[in-house]
């Protein structure tokens, strides 16, 4: 989800839930502590330089129990960050602390925000020999393909 795209579900709903990939729910009295922008910069397995940016959300459960964040005031937030420090429309990161700081993507299925788990991945699988068998056999130059 990027940052338009929950600025414009915040418009369309009356409370803030995030809903963990295990089916429980960030407690309502979560804060959001942070809105950043994070580029990371890195050169994968295969020698190729790779550049990531991703507009970060930094959730915090702080047994505020009082504390419910609305719908216009994470759109302020979000706003506020953007013009501050000039973050584009950028895919969002959400990290939360459960037994240690995890980080999610974010979607929307109609009723909640929802986490979903991020994996790592090997960018640069054929020059790793993880390809998989049909992506190897697509790329490989058989007699009649016309690549030799």
């Amino acid at each position: 989800m990027k940052l338009s795209e929950i600025k414009e579900t915040l418009k369309t709903v009356e409370t803030v839930n995030f809903e963990l990939p295990n089916g429980t729910f960030v407690p309502e009295y979560f804060h959001v502590t942070e809105v950043g922008l994070i580029t990371k910069n890195f050169i994968d397995c295969g020698g190729t330089v790779r550049k990531e940016t991703v507009a970060n959300f930094q959730l915090w459960d702080a047994n505020d129990y009082d504390h419910r964040l609305k719908p216009q005031k994470l759109i302020h937030i979000i706003e506020l960050s953007q013009k501050v420090l000039g973050i584009d429309d950028y895919e969002i990161e959400v990290e939360y602390q459960d037994t240690t700081i995890g980080k999610y993507e974010l979607g929307f299925n109609g009723n909640n925000f929802i986490l979903s788990n991020k994996h790592t991945a090997c960018l640069a699988q054929e020059q790793c020999g993880t390809a998989s068998e049909k992506t190897n056999m697509a790329n490989s130059c058989t007699p009649g393909a016309g690549c030799c």
